[in-house]
């Protein structure tokens, strides 16, 4: 690794298990790249990608300070995790980082653990951030496990000096519901986003939009983006969409993304029969015009922390809807630009949806202040400065010598 020369503000490390597709990943390379436009010395270490997964180093600029680490990954791996932990020790001896700020589990784990290490001795100490995108404390796995993850997040809490979460939602949950940290380490900064694409879509996009996915200009568009894992609930989408195809013969959907569960998807819409109404596109990185090409966005996720993709649907003045879970109440706020029902609710997310679609004008009312609310909220600059406010406004006599 380069070393920096001394002239930077802070030195700012960042690590995140992995640059999969999703807004964590965004806002990862977007806050490495920002962060070094602001004068400060910044870095990115990442794991390798889970089978199947979409890759979003390509966001990164050429000449951003990205570093792989081939034994970081999301998999539960003794022996890899021990060498990621110690190889992340090196990277933090060798970059001698002000701030040690994490990005989820797996990374929040290790990364903390290595920064613990890293300060351990020492007379000027890092400071230990770690931002929650979500987390895997309900619907992923067993009361067991899940017991031991909380126990573990409990304890890592302890080491760190702030603790990130993306919306009040999570940091309820976290604080008030699994009793993970201290009130005072908590500091809500909602999730940004470079969305000038987005919000650029009009109607002459949406007209070409579907002429280049071949789709009838008299269609209407339900669309899903996400990774096909558990979690995303995709099984629930389509129950939802066979209730409203049922009901509107010009309904189509659109599923981007992949993932193990795509054999399984594939038998739940045969087997609702409405294979012929859904069109699997996988990843794609053109995910402006496939919201110029929607009329309404759904999201039937278990659990979310802030919905990138409804976010971006949004902001493309497309109206979302959505189970009302995790941080998407923070986005859907009012029935202004969207809708909400309850997790399962396949006829109440229906309703929603074919409420939306039957009516061009109430759906247009609601995507215009959709795209307002989101590109009012969710804007990256925004974002940057809030980090920004943040590190430096650790406790002085904790960061002493920090600026340099």
């Amino acid at each position: 690794m380069v070393k920096w020369a001394r002239s930077f503000r802070m030195r700012i490390l960042r690590v995140i298990t992995r640059l999969n597709i999703g807004g964590p990943s965004i806002q990862a390379i977007s806050l490495t790249t920002r962060f070094a436009e602001r004068g400060h010395a910044t870095t990115l270490i990442h794991g390798r990608l889970d089978r199947g997964e979409g890759d979003m180093t390509y966001l990164a600029p050429p000449g951003a300070a990205l570093t792989f680490v081939s034994t970081l990954c999301r998999p539960i791996s003794p022996l890899n995790d021990l060498r990621s932990l110690f190889r992340l020790w090196r990277l933090m001896r060798q970059f001698e980082p002000d701030i040690i700020h994490t990005h989820m589990a797996k990374a929040g784990l290790i990364g903390r653990c290595a920064a613990r290490a890293f300060n351990f001795g020492r007379r000027r100490k890092a400071r230990v951030i770690h931002t929650y995108h979500g987390h895997v404390l309900e619907g992923y796995f067993s009361a067991a496990k899940t017991a031991v993850f909380i126990m573990l997040e409990r304890m890592l809490a302890r080491w760190s000096d702030a603790i990130v979460a993306i919306s009040p939602a999570i940091r309820r949950e976290l604080l008030e519901g699994h009793r993970i940290g201290r009130a005072g380490q908590y500091h809500v900064v909602p999730l940004g986003f470079d969305l000038s694409v987005f919000a650029s879509v009009d109607d002459g996009a949406r007209i070409a939009a579907r002429q280049s996915l071949g789709i009838d200009a008299r269609a209407r568009v339900v669309t899903t983006v996400g990774r096909l894992t558990a979690i995303k609930q995709h099984a629930l989408f389509l129950e939802t969409f066979a209730r409203v195809a049922a009901t509107d013969a010009n309904a189509i959907a659109l599923v981007v993304g992949d993932g193990e569960l795509r054999a399984e998807i594939d038998a739940k819409a045969a087997a609702l029969g409405i294979s012929d109404r859904i069109r699997m596109l996988g990843w794609r990185r053109d995910l402006a015009a496939v919201y110029a090409a929607t009329d309404v966005f759904l999201l039937t996720s278990r659990n979310e922390g802030t919905p990138v993709a409804l976010i971006e649907a949004m902001a493309s003045g497309v109206p979302g809807v959505s189970t009302d879970v995790g941080g998407v109440g923070d986005v859907i706020h009012n029935r202004q630009v969207g809708r909400l029902a309850a997790f399962g609710d396949a006829d109440g997310l229906a309703a929603a949806v074919t409420e939306l679609l039957a009516d061009e004008g109430a759906r247009r009312e609601s995507g215009a202040a959709a795209r307002a609310h989101v590109l009012g909220r969710y804007g990256v600059e925004r974002l940057v400065d809030d980090l920004d406010l943040l590190y430096q406004r650790l406790p002085a006599e904790e960061t002493r010598g920090a600026c340099r």
